[in-house]
């Protein structure tokens, strides 16, 4: 005997959304536009103009690395770089939100979230390198009080 649930299958076809065929962003335009977010606001700006879905574009550096160019102005302290991309869309993390001295945002999730005082950003750097770049005093001290004292974390796979 059959319980009645014909029809009520959910689909697994993707969204309508995801379907669509496009061509993906050039990876070595990706890779120059990621470079240009840890230093030259002037060229992100041009490159933008040119094509505005590269601020979602993430470059692969290898072994699980991934990093946006917003990511590059985080580690870097590069306050300017990062709002202009937030400004054009950027998705922001928490690296960046403590780079910009976020403590309202920030402290809140860390309080909520407290492994994440150990997390591991673009290139293994830290939250602590982060609050350091952004000079971020209060995030610092909160970071250091919970015993985060590592500004990087090695990201090569262990064998």
């Amino acid at each position: 005997m059959g319980l009645g649930l014909v029809g009520l299958t959910p689909s697994l076809s993707l969204p309508k959304i995801l379907n669509q065929e496009s061509e993906p962003l050039d990876m070595a335009m990706v890779k120059e536009f990621v470079i240009a977010g840890h230093r030259d606001l002037k060229l992100v700006k041009e490159m933008l103009e040119a094509n505005p879905n590269l601020v979602y574009g993430r470059y692969d550096w290898g072994n699980g690395d991934f990093e946006e160019a917003i990511e590059g102005a985080g580690h870097l302290g590069k306050r300017e770089i990062a709002e202009y991309l937030i400004s054009m869309g950027a998705r922001v993390n928490l690296f960046v939100l403590t780079m910009l001295d976020k403590s309202e945002l920030v402290i809140p999730i860390l309080k909520t979230y407290p492994n994440l005082i150990f997390a591991k950003g673009a290139h293994g750097f830290t939250l602590l390198h982060h609050a350091e770049a952004g000079e971020s005093k209060k995030i610092k001290s909160f970071l250091i009080e919970k015993g985060q004292n590592q500004r990087k974390f090695d990201l090569k796979q262990k064998k």
